[in-house]
C-alpha cells in the first residue's frame, strides 16, 4: 500500500511500481477525499496505467498452497537436450495430447518426478465428420453451421460421435500411465478463443429437437427454421437448460469410465474464462457450458485466461480477476482438503498478441493467486526456444517455492 504524508491541504503519496521507481504524486484533495483514494488503492487499484502495466509489484513469495507448476503442450525434451532436469526449471507437471502420449516418454517423465496429464479432445474431433457428415452442428436455418475461423464442432447429439469419444476416452485411460485427463473444446460448436468471438446458435439437429421435445414436453415446428425462432425467442431458457445438460451428461459418462479404469486419475477440464454475463450470457447460451452441474464429476477446473490473445495483453491482473471469479461462481477458496481445485492455464507463448519476456514473472503471479492452487504455461511448443521466456517461466516457478 502507498504511504501518505499530510501536509495540511496537501497529501504526498509514496509507492514503488516496475515502471515507476521512487515515483512520488502530489494530490491536493480534502481529508474524506484521501481516505477514499486510500481505500481504493488498498483495494488494489491505483489507475487504468498502472493496473494495465501488470504488475502490482511482482516479487514472487512462496506459495504453499501451489502445488503444480507445468507447462501444457507436449514433452520436454529441449530441457533435456541441454543437459538439464525440469526441475531446474521448477517444473514439476506436464500436459500432453492424448494423441501424442508415448510409454517410453511418460515413463521417463514419471521417473524424473513430473506428473503426467493427457488432453482429450471432446467436440473438436473434426475428422471424424470426413466420414460422417451428418454429425455436423445444424444452424437456425437447418444448415451444417460454417466453422468459423476454422473451428469445426461437431455435434454432442449424435450417437455415434459420442460412442466414439468414449470408447477412445476409454483406451487413453486403460492404455497409458498417465496422472489424469482434461478434457479440452468441451462446449458446443463456436470460435470463443480470440478477442472478437464467433458465436453462433446451434445445434438444432433432428436428433436434438426430438430429445428437446422428449425431456420437455414441448412440441416444435416441423421445420427447422420455425423452430429455432421458438427455441430463441420464448424457449430460449428451457433450450439452454437443455443443451447445458447434455454437455454435463457427456462429463458424466467420461467420469464413470475414468473411474472404471484408471479412478487414482484426476479428471480435469480447459474452459472458457467469461462469467455467465459474459457476452449475453453466451457461457450457457452458446456454449452450453454449466459449471457447476459439472463440477459434481470434474476435479480440477483450469481455466484458460490468455490475456494477450483476449485483448488484455498489457493486464496480466486480468488473469487473477477471472481466476477469483471463478472460485466464487463454484465455491473454491484453494485450501487443504478442498474437492475441487483451480489450476489456471496461463499464456506466456505469442498468439494474436505477443507476450514478451518482461510480463512472464507477473503472469505467473496472477496465475497462482488464491483459489489457484497449480498452474501450467500455454503453450510449450509455442516457446520451448525462446530460452529468455523459459529462463523467466523457471525463474518465476522457483520463486513460487523459494521466494527468490
Amino acid at each position: 500500500m502507498p504511504a501518505l504524508k499530510s501536509y495540511d491541504s496537501m497529501s504526498v503519496i509514496t509507492f514503488s511500481h516496475r515502471n515507476f521507481p521512487a515515483a512520488t504524486i502530489l494530490l491536493t484533495m480534502n481529508m474524506s477525499t484521501r481516505r477514499s483514494f486510500l481505500r481504493t488503492t488498498a483495494a488494489g487499484s491505483l489507475t487504468a496505467g498502472f493496473q494495465t502495466a501488470g504488475a502490482e509489484d511482482t516479487a514472487l513469495a512462496p506459495r504453499a498452497q501451489v502445488a503444480i507448476t507445468g507447462v501444457y503442450g507436449g514433452y520436454l525434451s529441449q530441457i533435456l537436450a541441454r543437459g538439464e532436469k525440469p526441475a531446474d526449471y521448477g517444473i514439476n507437471a506436464v500436459w500432453v495430447g492424448s494423441g501424442g502420449l508415448k510409454a517410453a516418454e511418460i515413463a521417463q517423465h514419471r521417473a524424473m518426478g513430473l506428473k503426467v496429464f493427457a488432453e482429450f479432445n471432446s467436440m473438436h474431433h473434426a475428422a471424424f465428420l470426413r466420414e460422417h457428415p451428418d454429425a455436423a452442428p445444424i444452424g437456425p436455418d437447418g444448415k451444417p453451421s460454417p466453422a468459423h475461423n476454422g473451428w469445426q464442432g461437431v455435434s454432442a447429439h449424435h450417437a455415434g460421435y459420442r460412442r466414439e469419444r468414449m470408447q477412445e476416452f476409454r483406451r487413453v485411460l486403460e492404455t497409458f500411465e498417465i496422472d489424469g485427463i482434461w478434457l479440452d473444446y468441451h462446449h458446443a460448436h463456436a470460435s470463443w478463443e480470440q478477442a472478437t468471438p464467433q458465436l453462433p446458435d446451434t445445434d438444432f439437429c433432428p436428433q436434438a429437437l426430438v430429445e428437446f421435445t422428449r425431456k420437455t414436453g414441448l412440441k416444435l415446428p416441423a421445420e427447422v427454421p420455425a423452430a429455432a425462432r421458438l427455441l430463441l425467442g420464448e424457449q430460449r431458457q428451457a433450450w439452454t437448460d437443455f443443451r447445458c445438460a447434455v454437455f454435463t451428461e457427456w462429463v458424466r459418462e467420461y467420469r464413470e469410465i475414468l473411474n472404471a479404469t484408471r479412478p487414482v486419475a484426476l479428471l480435469g477440464t480447459f474452459h472458457c474464462p467469461w462469467d455467465e454475463n459474459d457476452h449475453a450470457g453466451a457461457m450457457r447460451q452458446k456454449l452450453a457450458i454449466d459449471l457447476k452441474a459439472q463440477a459434481a464429476y470434474l476435479d480440477v477446473f483450469s481455466i484458460m485466461p490468455y490475456h494477450a490473445r483476449f485483448g488484455h495483453a498489457t493486464d496480466p491482473v486480468w488473469v487473477s480477476r477471472q481466476t477469483r471469479q471463478l472460485g466464487e461462481h463454484l465455491g473454491i477458496r484453494g485450501t487443504p482438503g478442498e474437492k475441487h481445485r483451480i489450476w489456471p492455464i496461463v499464456q506466456l507463448a505469442d498468439w494474436g498478441e505477443a507476450v514478451p519476456v518482461e510480463q512472464i514473472r507477473a503472469v505467473i503471479d496472477h496465475g497462482t493467486r488464491l483459489p489457484a492452487t497449480g498452474v501450467m504455461a500455454f503453450r510449450w511448443g509455442g516457446f520451448a526456444n525462446d530460452w529468455p521466456k523459459v529462463e523467466a517461466m523457471g525463474a518465476a516457478y522457483r520463486a513460487l517455492r523459494s521466494g527468490k
